[in-house]
């Protein structure tokens, strides 16, 4: 019987809690031994952020996954150069791990945007995708997704990232050791 294995790709720029409450949703309603944290350096579907750095980003969901056990982070795409797409990690992945079943978490905006991923139609046959829906986002797909439904947290890393801009606290909407960080390090300012 393979081991399941969700993941969750992202910039996490900063990372919050609706990230933490999809992964810990997810977990439990597919009965995942674990979830991934994916971080991506360059997402093919958005320019660079630019705003922090890798190692800052890291940190931060190092900080954000801390007190669960069933959270992981794999920064392998941070290291890669150029664009990060999901199937060259996942045909890492698969050879690593042979005996795993991949479950990719995707928000409701990435499943609208799914047709348009690199390989999608390989990229199918090595992972199961998972949808959650998300505030103004559709969950229609020509693809087979499972859908899972999450308490509905309208928070968004762009919007944080504003907050901040504009000298906005941004607590509450992330893990107390992540607005620390963010305040010693005076990111996104």
């Amino acid at each position: 019987m393979k081991s399941k294995i969700g993941i969750l790709g992202g910039t996490f720029d900063p990372p919050h809690h609706a990230h933490l409450i999809i992964a810990n949703e997810a977990r439990i309603k597919l009965g995942l031994e674990k979830v991934i944290f994916l971080p991506n350096a360059v997402p093919p579907h958005k320019q660079k952020s630019g705003l922090t750095s890798n190692a800052d980003r890291l940190k931060m969901i190092e900080l954000a996954i801390a007190d669960n056990s069933f959270f992981e982070v794999d920064d392998r795409e941070m290291h890669r150069s150029g664009k990060s797409y999901t199937y060259d990690t996942m045909i890492e992945m698969t050879k690593e791990f042979p005996n795993a079943a991949f479950s990719f978490i995707i928000g409701g905006d990435m499943v609208e945007y799914l047709p348009k991923w690199y390989h999608i139609n390989e990229l199918i046959k090595l992972v199961s995708f998972v949808g959650v829906n998300r505030p103004h986002y559709s969950e229609d797909s020509p693809y087979n997704i499972e859908t899972i439904r999450v308490p509905a947290m309208d928070i968004s890393s762009a919007m944080l990232r504003e907050r901040l801009e504009n000298g906005l606290p941004i607590d509450y909407y992330v893990p107390s050791q992540v607005s620390k960080y963010i305040k010693e390090h005076h990111l996104y300012e």
